[in-house]
């Protein structure tokens, strides 16, 4: 199924607090996200419901990184796969992965944008 959804290009979301939230895995690092990434699935990050699960968005990314290892190149990836797998109209997905490029060339501590890297 992995080799299927990598070839065709299939977009998965996924939401590593909510799994655990549920119960579907125990812990975070158990999320198949580092394997689906390096099978080539495309993967959006998502927050599920934040009211009902509590992290949001940004909190998958922290744990993106933390649980899986995820260095600032690959989360742009996940945040370009993210932008590239929307129905979001192609002027406003070039804007998005305008701004994922150039929070990526930004060194930290020195973007002055909300969510600059510290």
């Amino acid at each position: 199924m992995v080799k299927r959804l990598a070839a065709e290009g299939i977009t998965c979301e996924v939401c590593p607090s909510s799994n655990v939230a549920l119960g579907v895995v125990a812990a975070p690092a158990q999320v198949p996200l580092r394997r689906l990434f390096e099978a080539g699935v495309p993967v959006a990050l998502g927050a599920d419901d934040p009211l009902l699960f509590g992290p949001r968005l940004t909190a998958q990314y922290e744990i993106a990184r933390s649980a899986h290892g995820f260095t600032d190149t690959g989360l742009a990836e996940l945040a370009r796969m993210s932008v590239l797998g929307s129905v979001a109209p192609p002027a406003l997905r070039a804007q998005m992965i305008g701004g994922i490029d150039q929070w990526l060339a930004t060194p930290p501590g020195h973007a002055a944008e909300p969510g600059a890297r510290a």
